[in-house]
């Protein structure tokens, strides 16, 4: 049943990339009017589900702070931070997310980067570089979390902030078809979780779609363990359930902690 020899970077580029094509809600770029309320400090982003994320994580005043949005293309977080007067990078490993930020920037005269690249390599940038990594929900489509937590403390500055959200791994437990079609929870999946090892390749394409991006549950000694690991001190924790599935009256599905670098 494992199909272990694929290769999940570039495999989930292209599913991302498919997704940008159509017009997937995590695709779909805020709009001119959210920018210009963003000017005038009007704005919110989300971490975790659709819930805005609590401002106080954030600098009361970005002007002037670099940001990284770290696998957030997509033309959503990045724009409303560089319109709140932010200096933002955006880095995702699908072109086509983001050429959503870039079509923003271009369409409301808002100046931000975009780098293309894998999460857990972030060898594009210096030590020491941002004074805050903004990373929702996305370390599900790569296999390993280690090097996404310490790549994040070596770009941040000393006293700068990891927001991060991720999935709770206690979601990978139940039949996906029986969760999304008959609002069913039943628990099917040992884990840790994979589809590449809980599924060959033929079974994926038949259960989600042979396009569809690969996903990887995490343990939270993984997700936050792995954080006190690299060196951050974790000061701010959070949980949403899911705006839609059917495990929203049971569990939290969402998770986002606030980390800190020693200063």
């Amino acid at each position: 049943m494992q199909d272990i020899g694929v290769d999940p970077v570039a495999h989930n580029r292209a599913a991302w990339d498919k997704y940008v094509q159509e017009g997937n809600e995590w695709s779909t770029p805020v709009s001119s009017g959210d920018v210009e309320r963003a000017r005038r400090g009007d704005w919110s982003i989300v971490l975790i589900g659709h819930e805005p994320v609590d401002r106080s994580w954030l600098p009361a005043d970005l002007t002037g702070k670099d940001v990284l949005c770290l696998a957030s293309g997509g033309g959503q977080q990045g724009p409303i931070l560089a319109a709140a007067g932010a200096r933002v990078t955006v880095f995702d490993n699908s072109p086509r997310q983001l050429g959503q930020d870039r079509m923003v920037a271009a369409r409301d005269g808002l100046e931000l980067h975009t780098v293309l690249g894998d999460m857990r390599d972030l060898g594009a940038f210096g030590d020491a570089t941002f004074d805050v990594v903004f990373h929702p929900v996305s370390n599900l489509f790569v296999p390993d979390l280690a090097a996404v937590w310490r790549e994040c403390f070596r770009v941040l500055r000393p006293g700068g902030t990891l927001l991060a959200g991720f999935l709770n791994p206690d979601v990978y437990l139940f039949d996906h078809e029986a969760l999304d079609e008959r609002g069913e929870l039943i628990v099917v999946h040992k884990l840790p979780y994979s589809d590449v090892t809980h599924y060959s390749a033929e079974e994926r394409a038949t259960k989600f779609g042979a396009d569809a991006p690969l996903e990887y549950s995490h343990t939270l000694t993984d997700q936050i363990g792995g954080q006190l690991a690299a060196g951050f001190f974790v000061t701010g924790f959070t949980e949403a359930p899911h705006q839609s599935n059917a495990s929203a009256p049971y569990l939290s599905h969402y998770f986002a902690t606030l980390a800190v670098k020693p200063g």
